[in-house]
């Protein structure tokens, strides 16, 4: 089981978006990789095609699962993932910080 899932409120630890926070987008786990909404945005050139517009885009670059770290669900603030197995034998995230199951 993932720490990190698509959907979940993360808080960003390290770089320029320093403190931010915002929904994950995708995971990808073999680049230890995931996209944040709102965080670490690049700007890029498009190229016209019968599809989209030529002109500058703003989107968002993956950003490194270890500059990451799940939002406490009870006050927002950065927490540690741990695991415990529930009484129906159901394996689910706990947040290190106030002990609440994380849902998703």
């Amino acid at each position: 089981m993932q720490k990190i899932k698509k959907g979940d409120k993360v808080v960003v630890l390290a770089g320029k978006d320093k403190g931010r926070s915002g929904e994950v987008l995708s995971v990808q786990p073999k680049e230890d990789t995931a996209v944040v909404r709102g965080v670490n945005l690049i700007r890029r050139h498009q190229k016209q095609t019968q599809s989209q517009e030529a002109g500058i885009i703003t989107k968002e670059a993956p950003i490194h699962l270890s500059n990451i770290a799940l939002a406490d669900p009870k006050d927002g603030k950065p927490t540690r993932v741990g695991f415990t197995i529930q009484k129906d034998g159901k394996k689910v995230r706990v947040a290190k910080r106030s002990g609440e199951v994380i849902n998703g």
